[in-house]
């Protein structure tokens, strides 16, 4: 897969996990800006303007975006590799806000039934997903009812534009888990 579709497929997925409870946290925009800044986890990309961009999309209509990021899981084949990173990318970003609610839960099993990667694989790496990977009974109208309950249940909200946050913001964010 080339690079680039990768890096946004993947920024797509951070921000999927943090949009799915309905809520943006400003914890997980710190911990997403950190991962492009420190890691460049996203690569090359102009990290503002296509966070922006999805943002008008998913504010557009947010049940439609979803369902097309998970189609997108879906038609793009990626390495072991690669979907190892998308899972550390969607659990460290459900886990940024110190909550984890069932709707994010449900998120990321309905990502996790996109993938190939064998668990025992993601478990070797990090013992600590233990309880991300735990299984349902899966079938395919289980998976199906999943993601449909996930929409049923799921409100769509709209969110800032990240941009629009300012550093002070982001700033005063850091100082308080300093504390």
């Amino acid at each position: 897969m080339e690079t680039i579709n990768f890096d946004k497929l993947l920024l797509k997925t951070a921000f999927s996990c943090m949009a799915c409870d309905g809520d943006i946290d400003k914890r997980e925009i710190k911990l997403i800006k950190k991962l492009h800044k420190e890691n460049k986890t996203f690569g090359d990309i102009d990290f503002n303007s296509e966070m922006d961009n999805l943002l008008l999309a998913i504010n557009k209509d947010g049940h439609q975006f979803l369902k097309q990021y998970f189609n997108e899981l879906t038609s793009t084949e990626l390495t072991q590799e690669n979907e190892l990173k998308l899972i550390e990318v969607a659990i460290e970003t459900i886990k940024a806000d110190n909550k984890v609610e069932y709707s994010e839960i449900k998120f990321f099993k309905v990502i996790r039934s996109k993938l190939k990667i064998e668990n025992k694989a993601i478990l070797e790496k990090h013992p600590d997903f233990e309880d991300y990977l735990e299984q349902d009974i899966i079938s395919t109208s289980y998976l199906s009812r999943l993601q449909d309950d996930f929409f049923d249940t799921h409100i769509s909200n709209e969110f800032e534009l990240i941009s629009k946050i300012d550093d002070d913001t982001m700033n005063s964010l850091k100082q308080d888990n300093e504390k």
